[in-house]
């Protein structure tokens, strides 16, 4: 992977079943086609993310796994990528797996990153009328605490 994507991609750790790929954004939905379709990783489980204020940046990542190998079926490849915590914005990876529509939308509304060509960048957990920073950023305190 990293001979074809060269420095837009970096091996963090291979760790037994579990393999950690961190990509930059802009490549992220060409390093995950890659993975689906040449590696076996069909499915993304699920995403989460975790804010890094002192380095201003906010990490997804995405838990693929596979059941179309038998092989793949007890690993978990991490597709991890940051971005910019003032301007979060990544492009989504709606198009090359479905299953992260949820998990999208929940990082979009908890910690405030935007999934570019996500077609429901909206709330769904919290109150209508929230009007304080994502829950999930380090910054965040409830208020009378």
């Amino acid at each position: 992977m990293t001979t074809r994507f060269g420095d837009a991609v970096k091996i963090l750790y291979i760790r037994p079943l579990r393999i950690k790929v961190q990509v930059e954004p802009k490549s992220i939905v060409e390093v995950a086609t890659f993975i689906r379709d040449s590696m076996g990783f069909d499915h993304a489980e699920s995403a989460s993310g975790t804010d890094y204020p002192k380095d201003k940046q906010i990490e997804v990542d995405y838990h693929l796994g596979s059941y179309s190998r038998d092989d793949l079926l007890a690993h978990i490849l991490v597709l991890s990528t940051r971005a910019d915590r003032d301007d979060a914005h990544i492009p989504s990876l709606i198009n090359v797996y479905k299953s992260v529509e949820y998990h999208e939308r929940e990082t979009f509304e908890m910690l405030g990153v935007y999934f570019d060509g996500h077609p429901r960048n909206e709330r769904f957990l919290l109150p209508e009328d929230w009007a304080d920073i994502p829950p999930l950023r380090k910054d965040f305190r409830i208020k009378g605490r």
